[in-house]
């Protein structure tokens, strides 16, 4: 289902939240060349930044890289491509690849670097970025509970970038906590319904 060269977006905030689970899985398999998108790149033993100690990891478009030095390395070395995305405009580009949306207007980043090659647009006088929108082949993200059907909860701060990404990616795979039977009661509990979610595999509860 994962395979060489694919773009992955993995949910997560420094670790809390992330399926680590799956990504084991993926370090056994030994898939290769993945761009990924997350928020960060974790730490060296814990998250994303496994893949990247691995060097399974060909690009990486993130908001931070400063808790894992391998990632810094390995861009100096040029063995790692990275594309740094302000935390806010990053969840806004993934949002609107959720939603079909040809982009996002925003400020942040204007006369940096940020700003090198793309489109800036006039409104009422004012300079705007257009930041394209972020979709991938596949999104891996956690959840405390799902239901048979794929709804699924996020406690509390686990819930981050994690919803966002279930409905930008072609498939969707979430690490669960707990699977339970579907209780019609509860679905106002829920955050992403199931219709977003193709597949649940059950990870152990003391991972993120």
């Amino acid at each position: 289902m994962i395979e060489d060269g694919m773009t992955i977006m993995i949910g997560g905030f420094m670790a809390v939240g992330t399926p680590e689970n799956i990504i084991d899985a993926l370090i056994t398999r030994g898939v290769r060349h993945l761009t990924i998108i997350a928020n960060d790149t974790g730490f060296i033993d814990r998250g994303i930044g496994k893949l990247v100690v691995n060097k399974q990891v060909k690009k990486i478009i993130a908001s931070h890289i400063g808790l894992n030095p391998e990632t810094g390395k390995q861009i100096s070395r040029a063995d790692l491509e990275a594309e740094l995305v302000p935390q806010g405009t990053l969840v806004e580009r993934i949002r609107a690849g959720g939603a079909g949306l040809g982009g996002v207007l925003t400020r942040t980043g204007l006369g940096t670097v940020v700003a090198e090659k793309k489109q800036q647009v006039m409104i009422d006088g004012q300079s705007w970025l257009l930041e394209r929108p972020l979709q991938a082949d596949v999104a891996l993200i956690r959840c405390s509970i799902a239901d048979r059907a794929g709804n699924a909860m996020f406690n509390k701060t686990t819930k981050n970038f994690n919803p966002v990404m279930a409905t930008a990616a072609r498939v969707v795979i979430a690490e669960c906590e707990n699977i339970v039977p579907m209780d019609c009661t509860a679905a106002d509990r829920y955050n992403t319904p199931g219709i977003f979610i193709d597949y649940l595999v059950k990870g152990e509860s003391g991972h993120g």
